[in-house]
């Protein structure tokens, strides 16, 4: 049985990475012992995370993401069934622009999908959508029929 503390946006922010070493085995490493299942599994991981997360607001997610080094996720649209949130800045432009590996954002979706349960009481799954252009990432999270 694991004996750790739930993560916060307090204990993660004293945690230090460049997010280098994170990418290099999220899309190098972890593919390779993976397969082609690694997307799938990088949901699911994401979905883990969230579960031994302590987020309440919104604005607590948002704070989130930074501190991981995902990006600046924001809501942008809301709909009766959908949320539509995008990820950018600096982080998210590096990610998109390098040349080194195939990037996605399974993890972020997998870990938003939970969050959104956790803060809403419905159930949502997340796919995200690359505009290389813009250097944006949009996280479409639709709830899932009751």
């Amino acid at each position: 049985m694991k004996q750790t503390a739930k993560l916060s946006t307090e204990n993660i922010s004293s945690l230090v990475a460049t997010g280098a070493g994170f990418d290099l085995l999220r899309y190098y490493s972890l593919p390779d012992f993976l397969g082609k299942e690694a997307p799938s599994l990088l949901y699911f991981m994401g979905k883990n995370i969230a579960r031994e997360t302590t987020i309440s607001t919104f604005e607590e997610l948002y704070e989130f993401f930074q501190y991981m080094g995902w990006g600046e996720l924001q809501l942008v649209k809301e709909k009766r069934k959908e949320m539509i949130f995008n990820l950018q800045g600096h982080i998210v432009e590096k990610r998109l622009n390098q040349k080194m590996f195939k990037v996605d954002f399974r993890l972020e979706c997998g870990f938003l999908a939970e969050i959104l349960k956790s803060l809403t009481e419905d159930t949502y799954e997340c796919i995200e959508e690359i505009n290389s252009k813009e250097n944006i990432v949009e996280i479409i999270a639709t709830r899932e029929p009751e």
